[in-house]
């Protein structure tokens, strides 16, 4: 198959762009070329600004795609755009939204597709929601063929799953572990969530792509393994070979304290204990299932990114704002024991 991804070299994508290739589909990727060197070989780029209509469509011509993959769709107005462009071009539109989505706070935490979508804590998730509505009428309206596909917490091997973290990435926290400082747990880090390996995401996801039964249907791909996030940073210590030093702090407490939008992301996605149903996305792709359990996927990611000192980007803002937010918790703690 001729399969067009717009970006196609982020988190989930590169693994998608990597096992297309390796399956012999033609991948073409459309995006500014900053990761041309990573790509596998066979794979081509139509470098350019998706945001550019005029220069993208001049690009396209008259081009012909079995599906076009969209990872970078984030507004409505974003997709109004893919539609013009890709309305009788393709096959299949995949379009990646986002299971932060899903009701908060949820009425069941198991989640299937079916499970209502309202998130008042996070703009990014009331904005996917309605690209949602938009794909949703044009496949209704216009016969658009759509296919809309919901991760959650999806990692690769530049950054290991956090809960609190800065600007700048999972480095940050890494390096407190190293330094033997101590780090913020979101709750009483008991909560349940699910990480999700890119490289299993890409599985599912690459199942769905020329996939009749898809058309018109919505999926969401993750891990069936629910983890504790206290685990999870105990992963990430015991793979340091560091002793963890947590400092469990309320999520309202710290969103009230922080300008790292913490609000949206752990009020309206990790704090809230999920477990997701996978039924619909394994009767689409039989076979489908992640492999890469959380302990594996951890400790994989941390040596890499220790053997890569370009992933290794301080954040000393948010180191500083953990030591501020730590050092307020314990005063408190104390005048209370008082």
């Amino acid at each position: 198959m001729k399969v067009l991804l717009i970006g196609g070299t982020g988190t989930i994508s590169m693994a998608i762009t990597r096992l297309l290739a390796q399956q012999g589909h033609e991948v073409i990727l459309l995006n500014r070329g900053s990761r041309t060197p990573e790509l596998p070989q066979g794979v081509s780029v139509l470098q350019g600004d998706i945001n550019n209509e005029a220069e993208i469509a001049a690009k396209l011509g008259d081009m012909q795609f079995d599906a076009v993959g969209e990872f970078i769709g984030f507004v409505p107005a974003q997709l109004e755009r893919d539609f013009r462009l890709f309305r009788g071009r393709t096959r299949q539109y995949l379009y990646i939204s986002s299971a932060s989505a899903y009701q908060k706070p949820l009425s069941d935490p198991v989640i299937t597709e079916s499970t209502p979508l309202a998130n008042p804590y996070w703009q990014y998730s009331r904005d996917k929601i309605a690209c949602e509505e938009y794909l949703t009428e044009r496949y209704r309206k216009d016969g658009f063929p759509v296919t809309i596909v919901r991760p959650s917490h999806t990692y690769d091997e530049r950054s290991v799953p956090l809960g609190v973290h800065g600007r700048m990435g999972s480095w940050q926290v890494i390096k407190r572990m190293l330094e033997g400082k101590p780090v913020i747990i979101h709750g009483d880090g008991t909560s349940l969530w699910t990480i999700t390996h890119n490289s299993d995401f890409a599985k599912a996801y690459c199942g769905l792509v020329g996939n009749i039964h898809a058309i018109g249907q919505t999926y969401h791909i993750t891990s069936d393994e629910s983890v504790t996030w206290d685990q999870i940073y105990g992963i990430i210590a015991d793979a340091l070979q560091v002793p963890l030093r947590a400092v469990h702090l309320p999520s309202e407490f710290l969103a009230a304290v922080s300008d790292y939008d913490l609000e949206g992301s752990l009020i309206g996605d990790k704090a809230n204990t999920v477990i997701f149903d996978n039924s619909k996305i394994k009767r689409a792709v039989p076979g489908f299932t992640a492999t890469v359990r959380a302990d594996q996927g951890i400790r994989s990611t941390v040596a890499h990114i220790l053997a890569h000192p370009e992933l290794q980007q301080e954040d000393p803002e948010f180191d500083a704002w953990c030591d501020r937010v730590i050092a307020a918790a314990e005063q408190a703690k104390a005048a209370l024991q008082l």
